[in-house]
């Protein structure tokens, strides 16, 4: 099962509910690209919950004067399990001219396009969020 999909799928579904948070099952690639996602600013917070079964709570953000105007209005996962995208630091994607943020795994941790581009380092291409 891809988790990352099942993940963007889940933040996707709510978002179009507009429901405050996310449960998803605990892994530790989830919680580095929430951690991305709330460096970035399009979700509030990350919490850890240790109930029966460990889980990751994302409290999704919005904005506007009675928060009904969705941060995230778009997710697409780009390298699924059968066809894995790479791409080395010349070929990073950039989301809406800069408007989003491509979501990366590399050698030193997951991290956005733009900060994989200063960094100098190429990596496999998990995910694009605008």
């Amino acid at each position: 099962m891809d988790l990352i999909a099942d993940m963007l799928t889940r933040i996707r579904n709510a978002n179009q509910r507009y429901h405050k948070t996310v449960a998803l099952p605990q892994a530790k690639m989830l919680k580095e690209i929430a951690n991305v996602l709330v460096e970035e600013g399009f979700i509030q917070s990350v919490q850890e919950r240790s109930e029966a079964q460990p889980q990751l709570v994302l409290e999704l953000k919005y904005k506007g004067k009675r928060g009904k105007q969705r941060v995230i209005t778009g997710l697409e996962r780009v390298s699924h399990l059968s066809q894995r995208v790479y791409a080395n630091v010349d070929n990073i994607p950039k989301v809406f001219s800069g408007l989003g943020i491509c979501i990366l795994s590399t050698p030193q941790g997951v991290m956005t396009g733009h900060r994989a581009r200063k960094q100098r380092v190429g990596g496999e291409v998990l995910c694009k969020v605008w």
